[in-house]
């Protein structure tokens, strides 16, 4: 009896002991329970009239309760509502491990769904207001930890909903660390793809009206810094795939390409530039398709108002009174809004200007948010100013070249987004700078000149326009405001010639064949007219073209043409991969054959349009195109000596190629001087050193007398 006894006295002393007996069989053991409830209960009582000081006992009988309160619900069903009772009650006086110790209780039964999480994080943003760093960080991490949890499965949208309109009146709360916390909770949730929905974007948008600083600039941040979004697009082996489907198109419309484009090579070495041309225009349209667009900053994206949120941001930025820091954060804010969201701002533009200044802190940000702002619907009158802007303060010659590269980088940049604004004089005294002598202005004044031939040529000087081709002829140029939009796919004309299968072994017959829907079997009701058509079609089809003569073809056809038969292909079919290839061909050799007038369209007098191609240029504007200044390195001497032997590799001998006719024959008097010793040849040089002005005149004075004496 004594040893069990004893026994019996061990167990109720060793809590974790009996913590593990009661998971496993909580019926044989629920005496020993009553027997630590009752224990509890009294030194609850005790604790509570002194709670500043840490209670040992206390903490283990609270840990115990937490662990076990599933196996005895009745017996503690007011257990959690004591504990948030005494800490609503003792929270700022309580002992810093003590409040600990409630708080790692109650989540405990909160993992235990003994506990409601909105009961819980109401309690949780009240002890915010404790001066408890550790506890902060341990409420912020179990929130989102808590929240994370209850959508793991399925996103409880009620739940979510009730959590989030909580998270606002947080955030609207005077205290400024209950605000603080709820902002980074949501925020956490959202890089972590929780809450990230439109709803929880648009209640982190009244943060940034915050009167805190630390607030507002937290949530400005939030919008201008990096989304995390995966590049595989969600998928593990989706992506290869995708590449290796785009590898697989990029070859078709290469080997179409160099099989297509043979016409007008009158040298070999301009037959190989011009073909190397039109593979790369293929790779870049390639891959222009099949990049992924990717949304930089998908939330600005889920904004209900942006106009609103902008023209406040605005306001607010006029009479701002904080550091510089917090201004660029709102500027950049306020620009991608008006980028992204196309929006109207034109008060911005004069803000700007005011620190388009090379003296300016941190002015490459500057011209950043300038090109941002620059959409195609923003007009040119309120875009002008901002390019003489740029012009006037940074392409001058009073600066140095380093500011002149960056200021027509800057000027490039919002033009490529809108080149309204652009005027053709000041292009045009731009465009003078190509041949400036610093190798930084000279590449960006030429990459200016390259973008206006795609966007507007006529604002060049004729010099610098550039040769005419068949795509830019085809192509209507568009004005501000105008919408091109297209009902074919230009290229598609090609298809309307039958062309051979030129190597069967790596194309399919099908896909070389047609493929028609307009068939006369199913469309019985066909007029004779479009029988017709059909016929004629047949009959120029029966003649097989290579992609080569083919694409000579197409050349010979005007633009009208050219859009008629192609809006017939794609109304009429559908296009297979070979097709597209073959499209694809036919473009890149557009883009390079140059326009003329042949004998079929010269009597038309066709009007010359140049093409205003849409250049894919990104919603935001990296930091680094308006910093890209070319400079070339200096190099030292073995640098040099190493590039100057490597140019003499291969070459033939310098010096005279006649040689001598007898290797063994002597040499000259002037070949042996030059490997005698210097102290030999002193009295011969000094007689060559540069003579004085006195030495000239008496040398020229007894030269004069002597001819004189000798003509007596």
């Amino acid at each position: 009896m004594d040893v069990s006894q004893e026994n019996n006295n061990k167990l109720i002393s060793n809590l974790p002991q009996l913590q593990n007996l009661i998971k496993r069989d909580p019926v044989s053991y629920a005496e020993e329970f009553e027997r630590q409830h009752s224990v509890y209960a009294a030194t609850l009582v005790i604790f509570e009239q002194n709670p500043t000081v840490f209670n040992n006992q206390l903490h283990e009988l609270l840990m115990f309760m937490a662990q076990v309160a599933q196996c005895y619900p009745k017996e503690l069903d007011k257990f959690p509502q004591e504990l948030m009772t005494l800490l609503k009650r003792h929270a700022s006086v309580l002992h810093p491990e003590m409040r600990m110790s409630l708080v790692k209780a109650l989540v405990l039964l909160r993992n235990k769904n003994l506990l409601s999480p909105t009961d819980l994080h109401i309690l949780f943003f009240q002890l915010l207001r404790c001066q408890d760093k550790n506890l902060r960080k341990f409420l912020q991490q179990h929130m989102v930890t808590d929240i994370k949890n209850l959508n793991s499965k399925s996103k409880n949208m009620k739940l979510n909903k009730e959590l989030q309109n909580f998270m606002y009146e947080m955030l609207k709360a005077k205290h400024a660390v209950a605000a603080k916390t709820s902002l980074n909770v949501m925020l956490e949730l959202y890089n972590k793809k929780i809450w990230n929905d439109a709803k929880t974007v648009n209640i982190i948008t009244t943060a940034c009206f915050h009167k805190v600083t630390k607030i507002m600039v937290a949530a400005i941040k939030f919008f201008v810094g990096k989304d995390d979004e995966d590049d595989d697009g969600g998928g593990g082996g989706d992506g290869d795939n995708s590449g290796s489907d785009s590898d697989e198109d990029e070859q078709a419309a290469l080997k179409a390409a160099v099989m297509a484009y043979k016409v007008n090579k009158k040298t070999k070495k301009r037959k190989q530039k011009k073909m190397q041309k039109v593979k790369n225009i293929v790779k870049k349209n390639q891959k222009n398709k099949t990049t992924k667009v990717n949304m930089d900053f998908s939330a600005l994206h889920l904004i209900h108002d942006p106009q609103d949120m902008a023209e406040r941001l605005y306001r607010k930025l006029e009479n701002m009174n904080e550091r510089f820091e917090v201004k660029l954060l709102t500027m950049n804010l306020i620009s991608r809004l008006i980028g992204i969201h196309k929006l109207y701002l034109p008060n911005f533009y004069p803000l700007l200007q005011r620190y388009l200044y090379p003296h300016q802190r941190e002015v490459t940000k500057v011209m950043v948010f300038a090109a941002q702002a620059a959409h195609d619907e923003v007009p040119p009158d309120d875009l002008e100013p901002v390019v003489r802007c740029l012009a006037n303060n940074f392409v001058t010659e009073r600066y140095s070249s380093e500011v002149m590269a960056m200021g027509l980088n800057a000027i490039r940049e919002l033009c490529a987004r809108n080149p309204h604004g652009m005027p053709d004089d000041l292009l045009q005294d731009l465009a003078q700078y190509k041949t400036h002598k610093d190798k930084g202005v000279s590449m960006a004044a030429r990459s200016l000149i390259v973008l206006f031939r795609d966007k507007n040529p006529m604002l060049l000087s004729r010099k610098d326009r550039g040769a005419p081709t068949e795509l830019k002829a085809e192509e209507k140029q568009q004005m501000f405001g105008e919408i091109n939009a297209k009902s074919f796919i230009p290229g598609a004309e090609i298809l309307s010639f039958k062309i051979e299968n030129e190597e069967s072994d790596d194309s399919d017959s099908e896909g070389e064949g047609w493929i028609d829907v307009d068939h006369p079997e199913i469309y019985m009701d066909g007029s004779d007219d479009d029988e017709g058509k059909e016929n004629e079609k047949k009959e120029n089809s029966e003649k097989a073209l290579t992609t080569k003569e083919a694409v000579k073809e197409v050349m010979k056809l005007t633009a009208e043409e050219r859009a008629e038969r192609a809006e017939d292909i794609v109304s009429s079919r559908f296009l297979t991969d070979q097709d597209f290839a073959k499209i694809a061909a036919v473009q890149a050799a557009k883009y390079v054959e140059k326009f003329s007038l042949n004998k079929k369209n010269k009597n038309s007098k066709r009007k010359l349009d140049i093409i205003e191609e849409k250049q894919e240029a990104g919603e935001l504007v990296p930091l680094k195109n308006i910093e890209m200044i070319y400079k070339k390195r200096k190099h030292d001497k073995d640098a040099r000596m190493g590039t100057v032997l490597a140019g003499r590799e291969g070459r033939e001998k310098y010096g005279q190629k006649k040689g001598k006719m007898n290797p063994h024959a002597s040499t000259t008097n002037r070949q042996k001087n030059k490997g005698k010793n210097f102290m030999m040849m002193k009295h011969k040089v000094k007689g060559k050193q540069k003579k004085s002005f006195r030495e000239k005149q008496l040398k020229l004075r007894n030269s004069l007398l002597k001819q004189r004496k000798f003509k007596i």
